[in-house]
């Protein structure tokens, strides 16, 4: 068996296609997304599209959370007016059964794997989509983020970064994002100046008997040609989004 993990689409098709294309060319039938799917890019409605034809399972992010209710659960910042003119632009290009079908995005979703394995998907953590993992946040703070929840792969996304951590018998994973793959090195988060690199990421978890891998995915895009489409869509600020991509350039 295997499944390919993504997360943090926010709405950008265009490196959503890619990553599906990898997907289809390794013979992959199963995909898991772990939420933050169309908040934020040039294409939530292209992106809603796809997700509708892939009829895959699909985490609540809190970024799908904002975007129906415009309720900001982190305490991290405040929301900006820019995130809220992206906001009405996003909500503008859904129709009233697009945003359905986004409320049916579930808090956690569990897969059986072979061998007794599980898996288990979630955003954040499995207690708020709002809790944020990193590679530097001490196993104890992550234990207690996944405490009561016993699987042998933890999969969350949200911070954008792919990452791998050991907890006993469970394997922390984050599959990264499909649309901005922080370059957390280069970036300075105190000011908002974030660096992406030029990549769309996600993982594969395979399962094979008793034997288990976990492979993680980067797939180039052109930025030059996300640039296009990002200046066509009519989506607001859209020079500060190209911005991130062209940082690494």
């Amino acid at each position: 068996m295997q499944l390919a993990i993504i997360s943090d689409v926010h709405g950008n098709c265009f490196a959503f296609d890619a990553v599906l294309n990898d997907i289809q060319r390794q013979g992959i039938e199963r995909i898991v997304c772990l939420g933050d799917m169309l908040q934020g890019g040039a294409q939530p409605a292209e992106t809603l599209a796809r997700l509708r034809e892939l009829n895959c399972p699909v985490v609540m992010g809190n970024a799908d959370a904002w975007l129906l209710t415009g309720e900001d659960t982190s305490s991290a910042e405040p929301t900006s007016d820019q995130q809220r003119a992206v906001r009405a632009w996003a909500l503008a290009q859904l129709s009233a059964d697009d945003q359905a079908f986004i409320g049916q995005f579930q808090p956690t979703i569990e897969i059986t794997l072979e061998a007794g394995k599980k898996l288990l998907c979630f955003h954040g953590s499995p207690h708020s989509f709002d809790d944020v993992i990193l590679p530097g946040t001490p196993d104890e703070t992550i234990r207690q983020f996944l405490s009561g929840f016993d699987a042998t792969f933890l999969m969350g996304g949200h911070t954008h970064t792919q990452q791998m951590r050991r907890l006993g018998d469970s394997w922390y994973i984050n599959p990264g994002s499909v649309s901005l793959a922080y370059c957390w090195e280069l970036s300075d988060p105190a000011t908002g100046q974030m660096r992406v690199d030029p990549w769309a990421d996600y993982a594969i978890i395979s399962s094979e008997g008793a034997k288990l891998g976990v492979t993680f995915r980067h797939i180039p895009f052109d930025v030059d040609e996300l640039a296009r489409i990002i200046r066509t869509s009519g989506r607001p600020y859209a020079e500060e989004i190209i911005a991130l991509y062209r940082r690494l350039n």
